[in-house]
């Protein structure tokens, strides 16, 4: 087996198990969480550093959802069984890079990372994110270029992996879906108040020693219980988020 046949073969077992293999990470995070508190402090400081992270965070939903909204069914999935693409995007965010939901998938981590305010904390997650997302890449484009042939060839050519390229953008095929992204994306919505409330939490414990109620992690945790149920709801027991070829 060559080396490309390896990382490519890797690739495709880190796709399988893309969904939990970044609590691989959770001792990293409660070593940041022992660590002595950063630089604000105060409870207006932490709630302002605590929304700057927030706001990264979902900068990166932001780029899922500028792709998600754009693409047909069958395309840019959660699938995590195997790859599928029914047809290859390559308008929209597709057409500045290509991989844009990894882009979006690493910003919303850094935001919750920096909710720790340690910067060797955001180094390593980069770091081990970008080794994690460099196989996972090669096993799908291994894939894509052995379904479309030229074509995949022709756009990995003129397209960048993972920093955009705004002068290259092409408005996308189909008009954008809110309806879409809410099904699709709502998980990761849920994901990062859960684990911004769960992290809030323990940085309690870890400064006071104690369990305490404290009104920011409660907030988080009912936005992201509100946001989680109603839109599981919405998606498996109505129609009110399905969208004709999406």
């Amino acid at each position: 087996m060559t080396l490309r046949d390896a990382l490519e073969e890797r690739g495709r077992w880190l796709f399988r198990h893309r969904s939990h293999l970044p609590l691989l990470l959770t001792p990293v995070f409660l070593t940041a969480l022992a660590d002595s508190p950063g630089a604000p402090s105060g409870r207006m400081a932490d709630w302002l550093w605590a929304a700057a992270s927030l706001a990264i965070a979902f900068g990166g939903l932001a780029v899922r959802a500028a792709t998600v909204g754009f693409v047909p069914a069958k395309t840019s999935g959660r699938n995590t069984a195997g790859q599928v693409a029914a047809e290859l995007n390559t308008t929209g965010m597709y057409s500045i890079l290509r991989h844009p939901l990894y882009l979006g998938n690493v910003i919303a981590m850094t935001g919750v990372t920096l909710f720790f305010r340690r910067w060797w904390l955001v180094a390593i997650v980069l770091l081990a994110f970008g080794m994690y997302y460099e196989r996972i890449m090669l096993a799908e484009e291994a894939f894509l270029r052995e379904r479309f042939g030229h074509a995949f060839e022709a756009w990995a050519a003129r397209v960048p992996a993972i920093i955009p390229n705004l002068r290259l953008w092409r408005a996308p095929a189909l008009p954008f879906s809110w309806r879409a992204v809410i099904r699709r994306e709502y998980h990761g919505v849920a994901a990062i108040f859960a684990a911004l409330a769960g992290l809030q939490g323990l940085s309690d414990v870890a400064v006071q020693r104690r369990l305490v109620l404290d009104p920011l992690a409660m907030s988080y945790a009912a936005a992201g219980g509100l946001v989680f149920i109603s839109c599981r709801v919405l998606s498996k027991h109505t129609t009110v988020l399905r969208v004709q070829g999406r």
